[in-house]
């Protein structure tokens, strides 16, 4: 039967005391981790947030207690009040800060018992990830899940402080918003008073943070909920949180100078690294260029090298062909790999680098005898030595080619060299390489629709160099824009702002946005702009993903208190559910079979 405080207090937490503490009388509370029963002793760890301690139970406490403290079982939760004394030298616990000392127990109160849960609550159990989710408030008891939202608090907490003494405002933006369809698909909110009308859940806050500073508030930040409805890949959830913030009268370096310092002071304050400031500039046509990714890992080699000036004018089809269509051919050497991938290795990357669109993979093996590879007879022996100097390939490496549309053959060989890196063991985990990928293109080309597309987002400013030929080229029209990358992984993006009311209707033109749909969906939002508005830009950090590179995660479910599965769905509460018939009613819904 469980027992109520009654006016106990606790005194500290369970791993707050120490040997400075031995004979001091304490009240402390938690779960019990594990029970022993010597018969005249039973010893129980006891746990909370802050780790373990040992209590014992003396048989010479009195009957009354000991016959309580043979109850208990595991996670019961328990009250305790007794005396610090130090351990028998024999039995002193290096693994725990408290190992040397353990609490004498005078009096207990089980505060709830606990059925036996479906996996131990301790680091390293082999337990399915849907178990863990399905009991997620029992997974949130591991000391690891714990840290991990510890140090989320942490770095949310250093944010926050950071941020404040630059002079930025904690200002909250609206969740039920108007939806402006860019990107990925809104969360929709019906609305019971406006029938057949809807809210939109924020993608993020965008068109207000930019609101705020036509405003004059001059500096905002938010640590925001974000919700996207599209089809979840690996690591990504519905719901998720971003550092967001907006500055008034600045330039690229402005952000980038706040973003940096920001980041240095969580990277020194949470894991002890000194971040080496200012960071890195690459811009987005250098980092393709060398690592076929606009987040390149720096950590290793494996760059890419263009051939297409060597083969342009080849008889072998594949390549020449590709060049001819305004693709290209690169390739990357794997150095010292021929001894270290055989036939069947090579074959499964062919493989790998079709996922990424590539309609297939050339090599050539450099050897002591000579070259090995399936496409040397179709070059000229020139083509051949061209292509092994430029690439500086010796004995032993393996050069890989990828023929093809630009976009595809960065993609295939950007993700190949990732892949090589990861098998030869290339990779340094205990290095943190960050920079700024800067001067991304304005637009993308969709080939399927055959359209331009924002490569950000259509309220991001184009250089000013290029602002003539947004519409006549956008395909060479560059933006304002910065992408802060963590060993190949984007921590935040942003960019300058357009505060311009004729250069945004430009861009939305190249976008294809009549002037109706413009006003239909962005109407409050481009008015704004007539009433003044300043120069401004942000950036925004995902901070799950900033928490789960620092604690080492290999997830970001890891950092997320409470995540949805790959399908969006909530495996402890059962959301998304179905609702009652009149809640529908109500909001003038009907449900339609689908068929």
């Amino acid at each position: 039967m469980a027992e109520a405080l009654q006016g106990w207090k606790r005194t500290c937490l369970c791993a707050e005391l120490g040997e400075q503490d031995v004979s001091k009388e304490v009240t402390i509370m938690g779960w019990t981790q594990r029970r022993r029963d010597l018969g005249s002793l039973i010893f129980v760890d006891l746990r909370d947030r802050s780790g373990i301690i040992q209590i014992v139970f003396d048989s010479s406490m009195g009957e009354e207690v000991f016959k309580k403290a043979e109850r208990i079982r595991s996670e019961y939760v328990l009250a305790v009040k007794g005396t610090v004394v130090l351990r028998d030298e024999d039995t002193i616990n290096s693994n725990i800060s408290t190992g040397t000392i353990e609490v004498k127990v005078k009096e207990l109160k089980i505060l709830a018992e606990a059925k036996t849960p479906p996996f131990a609550i301790e680091d390293g159990v082999g337990v399915q990830d849907s178990v863990k989710l399905k009991y997620r408030y029992l997974d949130l008891r591991r000391p690891s899940m714990q840290k991990n939202l510890m140090m989320r608090h942490k770095i949310a907490a250093i944010t926050r402080d950071f941020l404040n003494s630059e002079g930025f405002l904690e200002l909250e933006t609206p969740i039920l918003a108007k939806s402006t369809p860019e990107g990925a698909r809104d969360y929709l909110v019906p609305s019971r008073v406006h029938p057949g009308k809807f809210y939109a859940l924020p993608q993020s806050p965008q068109q207000f943070k930019q609101l705020f500073m036509i405003s004059g508030l001059d500096r905002y930040y938010q640590i925001a909920r974000c919700f996207r409805d599209e089809d979840l890949r690996a690591d990504r959830q519905p719901e998720f949180t971003q550092i967001d913030l907006e500055m008034s009268f600045v330039e690229e370096e402005d952000v980038m100078d706040i973003a940096e310092r920001m980041i240095a002071r969580i990277f020194k304050e949470t894991i002890g690294v000194d971040v080496k400031l200012p960071l890195l500039r690459m811009k987005y046509d250098e980092a393709m260029e060398r690592f076929g990714s606009d987040k390149p890992d720096t950590r290793f080699g494996l760059e890419l090298k263009n051939v297409s000036d060597l083969l342009k004018d080849s008889t072998f089809n594949v390549f020449s062909g590709a060049i001819a269509k305004g693709g290209s051919v690169r390739a990357i050497n794997a150095k010292g790999c021929a001894k270290i991938l055989a036939r069947r290795d090579i074959d499964e990357l062919v493989d790998f680098v079709k996922i990424y669109k590539a309609k297939g993979m050339a090599w050539i093996t450099i050897t002591e005898e000579g070259l090995k590879s399936p496409i040397t007879k179709f070059l000229t022996e020139e083509e051949v030595r061209s292509i092994v100097e430029r690439l500086e390939g010796e004995a032993g490496d393996i050069l890989f080619f990828i023929a093809d549309r630009n976009d595809i053959v960065f993609d295939s060989l950007g993700h190949l060299r990732l892949k090589i890196a990861e098998k030869l063991g290339l990779i340094d985990d205990s290095v943190y390489n960050l920079l700024f990928v800067t001067e991304f293109p304005l637009f993308e080309y969709d080939y399927e629709t055959k359209s331009y597309t924002p490569m950000h987002h259509p309220f991001t400013s184009p250089r000013d160099e290029d602002i003539d030929i947004m519409e006549s080229d956008p395909g060479k029209t560059y933006a304002k824009a910065y992408d802060m990358v963590l060993n190949g992984i984007e921590l935040g993006g942003g960019s300058i702002r357009i505060h311009s009311v004729e250069t945004q209707k430009r861009m939305f033109k190249v976008l294809g946005h009549s002037d109706e749909e413009v006003k239909d969906r962005f109407g409050f939002f481009i008015e704004a702009f007539d009433y003044g508005a300043p120069p401004h830009g942000g950036l925004a950090f995902g901070l799950d993903r900033i928490v789960m590179l620092l604690t080492g995660s290999k997830t970001i479910r890891d950092v997320i208190a409470f995540p949805k599965v790959q399908n969006a769905s909530c495996l402890m509460s059962e959301a998304p559910s179905t609702v009652d018939k009149q809640q529908l009613d109500d909001l003038s819904i009907k449900i339609l079979e689908k068929q």
